[in-house]
């Protein structure tokens, strides 16, 4: 669906030393989202907005600490949300910030994003954020083909990194499980520049299961006649 693949990001800044890290890097690569300053307030504004096919929202995480609230095309948003990257370089007022979606509210019909929160980041020093979990290779997996059935387990991971090295998804190869296999994260590569927060031996990627046999109804009627 597509509101599963608008991910929502809760990140945490880290203090601590900065990390030489080239600012730059990926730039290029980050989509734009170019918004305006939104001065409207309160509920009946923020309906006139939507009506318009404008999206409200506020980037958290300034210098000065300071909240900056915006508006922006609902359009350019989604599309800038699909297109999956975690770095989003958002201009407004003349600035360019670096931001993740911090969270974001859907129409719970519609699947339209009615509310957005940025965290706008420093790109030397890492963050703490969630990312969603991908399997492909299941139909090649031998415990399917013998029968079993896949199941994916964690569908997100808590990782820290800085927030050019933050990936899209993490994608797990699962076509060598077996009939009856568990994977763990402590078998899944770690991307680079990133580090995995939960823990390596409890977190359940997938298990290959065996279909439980169910009797046959036909079976069942015919016991019951042969003991009546």
């Amino acid at each position: 669906a597509g509101g599963q693949a608008l991910r929502a990001l809760d990140a945490r800044l880290l203090t601590g030393p900065s990390l030489d890290w080239p600012a730059a890097m990926a730039e290029s690569k980050r989509p734009q989202l170019e918004v305006e300053e939104r001065p409207e307030r309160g509920t009946r504004a923020t309906k006139r907005l939507r009506r318009e096919g404008l999206v409200p929202g506020i980037v958290y995480g300034g210098g000065d600490g300071d909240a900056l609230s915006f508006k922006v095309d609902s359009r350019v948003l989604r599309q800038v949300l699909v297109d999956g990257s975690a770095l989003i370089d958002l201009e407004v007022g003349g600035k360019t910030l670096p931001v993740i979606v911090k969270d974001q509210q859907l129409h719970p019909v519609r699947d339209e994003v009615m509310h957005i929160d940025l965290l706008e980041v420093r790109l030397d020093e890492k963050i703490q954020t969630t990312v969603g979990v991908q399997v492909e290779g299941v139909e090649e997996a031998p415990g399917v083909k013998e029968g079993g059935v896949l199941e994916h387990v964690t569908h997100q991971l808590n990782i820290e990194a800085l927030p050019t090295a933050i990936p899209e998804s993490i994608v797990i190869d699962v076509s060598g499980m077996e009939i009856a296999a568990t994977m763990h994260l402590s078998e899944v590569a770690v991307p680079e520049g990133v580090e995995f927060l939960d823990d390596p031996e409890e977190t359940i990627i997938a298990t290959v299961v065996v279909p439980t046999e169910v009797e046959e109804p036909e079976e069942i009627e015919e016991e019951t006649e042969l003991v009546g």
